[in-house]
């Protein structure tokens, strides 16, 4: 499957970017489970972004996209529509450069991610919890404020900087076969692609994303793009459609996309909470749901799996629900 021309983070835009944020983020750990690699019959390492500042990868590519901006277009603020993680990756590096940032937010977003976007100082709108409502109310929020718009994932500087998550773990971890990513607008799986394109040797990359929310298995599988209708997961990160950026980069430089079951998500979670003693939100579950569920080629046998988040609201955790 190849798409001509595509738009794409070069080598050394990730390079930069990777030195433009290591102030700013941490250089997260990689952690392992034997009991884990005994389920699953792999050697697996988690690149665990739930220890990122702002509790998520997203820090990442906010910091790099608003460190990188010229004066010029920061001085009415940022802006963006995100259901949490980017929200408040993006309110830290707006409060980093001491301008404000103006986020877009469905109403029905965790609480522990509203209160982050708080706490960072960041100027919520609310918004219906559509794709459509979130861009047409940013419009307005733009409209109304001259704010620079972020885009949360189809944008060349947050692809660079998620980009650089990959780039430490394929540096940390010797004779990887495989990196799994999970998939919603396709900000960190483009970015992780490029990394092992640019820097991986024999390492593949396929994506993770539920049943529920399979638009960009869809689209995957059928070269056509497929927007996110009504997505019905628990994995709130992940309920987006790909970009016109991310879609092309994921195309030509991810060897797969499956899907896994709510069910297989919440146990992967449950799983690494009892064994791990770590948190982690149910979109980076997904990675390890697609292993649970044998959704990966047994010809995989050193795998890291990208721990994209921790932000979990304590008072609704999934099992409870199930």
């Amino acid at each position: 499957m190849i798409v001509p021309k595509i738009l794409k983070p070069s080598k050394q835009d990730i390079l930069d970017a990777q030195d433009r944020i290591k102030p700013y983020i941490h250089h997260t750990p990689v952690l392992s489970s034997q009991i884990i690699n005994e389920i699953t019959g792999r050697k697996v390492f988690f690149k665990c972004e739930n220890f990122q500042k702002a509790g998520a990868f997203k820090s990442r590519g906010a910091c790099n996209a608003v460190l990188s901006l010229p004066e010029s277009e920061l001085l009415k603020g940022v802006a963006t529509h995100s259901s949490g993680n980017h929200a408040q990756a993006l309110a830290r590096a707006a409060k980093i450069k001491g301008i404000t940032a103006h986020i877009v937010m469905p109403e029905n977003s965790s609480k522990v991610k509203i209160d982050g976007v708080i706490y960072y100082n960041g100027k919520i709108t609310f918004c219906r919890p559509t794709l459509e409502d979130r861009e047409l109310t940013l419009e307005e929020v733009i409209r109304r404020t001259g704010a620079t718009e972020i885009h949360p994932y189809n944008n060349l500087r947050i692809i660079a900087g998620q980009a650089t998550a990959c780039l430490e773990a394929i540096t940390d971890i010797e004779s990887l076969d495989l990196v799994i990513a999970p998939v919603g607008g396709g900000g960190l799986l483009s970015g992780t692609a490029l990394a092992v394109h640019y820097f991986g040797k024999s390492i593949k990359v396929i994506a993770a994303e539920p049943v529920n929310a399979d638009d960009a298995y869809q689209s995957f599988k059928t070269a056509t793009f497929v927007p996110s209708v009504a997505p019905d997961t628990i994995a709130d990160g992940l309920r987006t459609s790909l970009g016109s950026i991310t879609y092309p980069i994921i195309c030509n430089h991810v060897e797969d996309i499956v899907t896994v079951t709510e069910e297989g998500i919440i146990a992967a979670m449950r799983l690494v909470w009892e064994r791990m003693k770590i948190i982690i939100e149910p979109s980076s579950a997904v990675p390890l749901a697609a292993l649970i569920e044998n959704k990966i080629s047994e010809r995989y046998k050193n795998i890291c799996l990208i721990i994209s988040g921790g932000n979990v609201d304590l008072n609704d955790l999934p099992w409870i629900k199930f």
